[in-house]
C-alpha cells in the first residue's frame, strides 16, 4: 500500500510539468535559473587633449583615464594623448561628430563650430568675473539645451568645467591699454571669437596650434601668446616671454566631449564609470587650479624673473565690446539672455 501511495505522489509531482511542455498558458515554474550575466563589450577611446605633461588639466585627466581603467576591469580602455599628439582642436573635433571612438578635452570654441552659442557663453570678452559664476552658467536651462543641440550633431558634452584660469597676455614687453597692442602679432587658437576679440584690443591675432608657438616665438613670427597663469607655467612660455599683462579677457575653460555614437555604445554601467570618475577629475582640476594660481604667480616672479602688471580694464572692456556685433550666427538676444542668467547668477552668489 505504501509503495503504491509513493508512485502516486511522484506522478502528482511531474504531472504540471507534462502538461505546461504542452499548452503555453500552463503556469510557469515557481523558480527558474537566474541568466547569465551579459558580458560587456571592451570598448577602447582615445582621450586627446592640446595640455602638455605639466599642466594641471593633463595630471587631472590621468587621474581620470587610470580611474576609468582600473574600475572597468578591462571592458574599458582609455588611451590618453597629450600635448597634441594625437589630434586636436578641431581635427578632434571632426572625428568626434563624424563617429569615431574618440573623447576630445579642448577649448570650448571648437563645440561652437557646431552650436554657436557656446561662443558667447563660454568665450564671450570679459563676460565673467570669477570661476564661479561661470560654473554657476554652465548648470542653467539655457546651457542645457545647447548641450541638446550638440547631441545632434553628434558630440555628447561630458562636461564645460574644466575650468584652467582667466586669460592674459605673455609678451615681451608689458601692455598697460589697447594702444600698447598695436601692431603685436599674438597667438590666438583657431576661433573668430579669439580673432575679433584680440583685434579689438588692438593686436594682430594669428591663429595657430599651441604647440606651433614655440618655434613661432624663436623666429619673431609672434610677439607672445594670451594664456592663463597656469599655461604660462606649465608650457614655459617664461623662457621666452617674460611681461604678463593681467587683461583678464577671456576665462580659459575646456569642454570634455565624446561622440554621441561611441557613447551609445557603451553599457550603462560603462557609462557611470565615466561620468562618475570625470566628476572626481573635474573637482581635482578645479580644487588644484584654485591653489596652483597664486603661488604660479609668484614663483614666475620670483624664480624666473616675469613680471605682472595691472592694466586698464575699463578701456579693454569699452575696445571689446564691438565683438558681441560680429557673429550673424549667434542667437539674436543670446548676449541679452547671458546677461540676465548673469544677475540672478551673482544675486545667488552674494547670499
Amino acid at each position: 500500500m505504501k509503495k503504491m501511495v509513493a508512485v502516486f505522489l511522484v506522478f502528482a509531482l511531474l504531472l504540471p510539468a507534462v502538461f505546461a511542455q504542452g499548452g503555453a498558458e500552463t503556469a510557469a515554474p515557481a523558480t527558474t535559473a537566474a541568466p547569465a550575466a551579459v558580458k560587456e563589450q571592451k570598448q577602447v577611446i582615445k582621450v586627446t587633449t592640446k595640455f602638455v605633461d605639466n599642466e594641471q588639466t593633463a595630471k587631472s585627466l590621468v587621474k581620470f583615464v587610470n580611474g576609468v581603467n582600473s574600475r572597468s576591469n578591462g571592458s574599458l580602455e582609455l588611451q590618453l594623448f597629450t600635448g597634441g599628439t594625437f589630434p586636436i582642436g578641431k581635427d578632434a573635433m571632426e572625428l568626434v561628430v563624424n563617429g569615431g571612438d574618440v573623447m576630445t578635452i579642448d577649448g570650448i570654441n571648437f563645440l561652437a563650430d557646431y552650436v554657436p552659442d557656446y561662443d558667447p557663453m563660454a568665450n564671450g570678452p570679459f563676460m565673467y568675473t570669477s570661476f564661479d559664476e561661470y560654473l554657476a552658467m554652465t548648470k542653467t536651462q539655457l546651457v542645457q539645451d545647447l548641450n541638446a543641440q550638440a547631441i545632434k550633431k553628434g558630440i555628447h558634452v561630458l562636461s564645460l568645467d574644466w575650468v584652467f584660469g582667466f586669460r592674459s597676455m605673455m609678451l615681451k614687453k608689458p601692455v598697460l591699454k589697447p594702444e600698447d597692442m598695436k601692431g603685436l602679432k599674438i597667438r590666438v587658437p583657431e576661433s573668430p571669437v579669439y580673432t575679433y576679440t584680440l583685434q579689438a584690443m588692438g593686436a594682430s591675432p594669428i591663429a595657430m596650434s599651441y604647440p606651433d608657438t614655440y618655434s613661432a616665438i624663436d623666429q619673431g613670427v609672434i610677439d607672445g601668446v594670451e594664456g592663463s597663469i597656469l599655461t604660462y607655467y606649465g608650457t614655459k612660455q617664461y623662457e621666452r616671454v617674460k611681461e604678463y599683462s593681467l587683461t583678464r579677457h577671456i576665462l580659459g575653460v575646456s569642454s570634455v566631449a565624446i561622440s554621441e555614437k561611441c557613447w551609445q555604445k557603451l553599457s550603462e554601467n560603462q557609462r557611470n564609470i565615466i561620468t562618475e570618475e570625470l566628476a572626481k577629475a573635474t573637482k581635482d582640476n578645479l580644487d588644484e587650479t584654485n591653489k596652483l594660481e597664486a603661488g604660479y604667480a609668484k614663483e614666475l616672479q620670483e624664480k624666473y624673473g616675469c613680471h605682472f602688471h595691472e592694466v586698464d580694464a575699463p578701456a579693454f572692456q569699452k575696445a571689446a565690446a564691438v565683438v558681441y556685433t560680429k557673429f550673424p550666427k549667434w542667437t539674436p538676444g543670446i548676449y541679452d539672455k547671458l546677461q540676465a542668467e548673469l544677475v540672478k547668477i551673482r544675486a545667488n552668489l552674494k547670499k
